[in-house]
């Protein structure tokens, strides 16, 4: 798919959330991969600190510098950053105060791991802060130094205050440097080129997080992106037998009639009642996954299939492709 047919046109910050579990990481590491094909160049990055990147690229743990990770499909390029928070500190101290030193100091007393502590905003301020200088970076030409940004962001019920840095930072300066810093964050947060899409799947409560989290941030001003499905499981019973199953009305003779075609005599019956329970437990989970669907009305929605051989480069791959081909890179 051309970059002229994709839903998000002069974005360049993409933040990815989704609750605990329902595979925020590796949907990320997919979409870097889609923004970087036919040539791209995209940076990943991680700010929780749990080297989940590494894992899924099958890479050494990342060190505090962008490292190239992946080649897209076409030629583009993937590169990972995992944002250490002490070292993020270190920077902006040297940044907007001149003190590398006092801030290596610091951290062999342990003062950083204080301050965060009793002020927990500077460390939301400091990690946004790494991400927009990101997507501010130019090389030397006046061309940006990458095409996009993927931010593999916290869960789903912390986004909002995550992101919405202006508000720490009222609660930490009311002028200077460090309320100047988050005001450029905020400037590049709530702007166009900024999305955030959230991760979910077609359970209860995964998709109750998403529609709580994509009413808190439209309240925020900053943009929401689009809804992605991940591990959606196909049908694999028609819908006439769907509904019988979950019914609990299957023929079992026909079932002991196609085993015992099979060769598969001995026991039929018995089989043939677990394959039964099995149908009325699968028509049961497609039942709730299609209801879960239907209260999903936020647009775009990408609908992601599971993978039954597990999670791989390769899988990596075949969910950026189907990212491209619904449009979302």
């Amino acid at each position: 798919m051309s970059a002229k047919d994709t839903h998000w046109d002069g974005v360049r910050l993409h933040v990815v959330t989704g609750k605990g579990g329902t595979g925020k990481t590796t949907v990320a590491a997919a979409l870097a991969l889609a923004l970087a094909a036919e040539g791209g160049k995209v940076l990943l990055v991680e700010v929780e600190g749990r080297q989940g990147i590494a894992q899924l690229f099958d890479v050494p743990p990342l060190p505090y510098e962008e490292r190239k990770v992946a080649v897209a499909p076409d030629g583009g390029e993937v590169f990972a950053l995992a944002i250490d928070t002490e070292e993020a500190l270190i920077e902006y101290l040297e940044m907007f105060y001149n003190l590398r030193r006092a801030g290596k100091a610091l951290t062999k007393l342990g003062v950083i791991d204080f301050v965060t502590t009793i002020a927990p905003g500077l460390r939301d301020v400091i990690l946004t802060g790494k991400v927009s200088e990101s997507v501010r970076r130019r090389e030397k030409n006046g061309r940006f130094k990458y095409d996009a940004i993927v931010m593999d962001a916290p869960p789903t019920g912390r986004i909002s205050k995550f992101l919405n840095v202006s508000d720490e930072v009222s609660n930490l300066a009311k002028v200077g440097p460090v309320r100047n810093h988050g005001d450029l964050v905020m400037s590049v947060i709530r702007s166009p080129q900024t999305v955030v899409h959230f991760v979910t799947l077609l359970e209860e409560m995964p998709v109750q997080e998403t529609l709580d989290g994509i009413h808190d941030l439209e309240e925020t001003g900053i943009s929401v992106g689009g809804v992605i499905v991940n591990m959606e499981r196909p049908a694999i019973l028609s819908p006439d037998d769907l509904a019988a199953a979950a019914r609990g009305e299957l023929d079992q003779d026909e079932i002991v009639r196609g085993l015992k075609a099979s060769g598969l005599e001995q026991h039929a019956a018995e089989y043939a009642a677990a394959l039964a329970a099995e149908a009325s437990e699968h028509a049961r989970r497609t039942a709730l996954e299609q209801r879960e669907k239907a209260r999903i009305t936020h647009e775009p929605r990408y609908d992601l299939p599971f993978l039954p051989d597990g999670m791989d480069l390769a899988g990596l791959y075949d969910l950026a492709q189907a990212l491209r081909d619904q449009g979302a890179a």
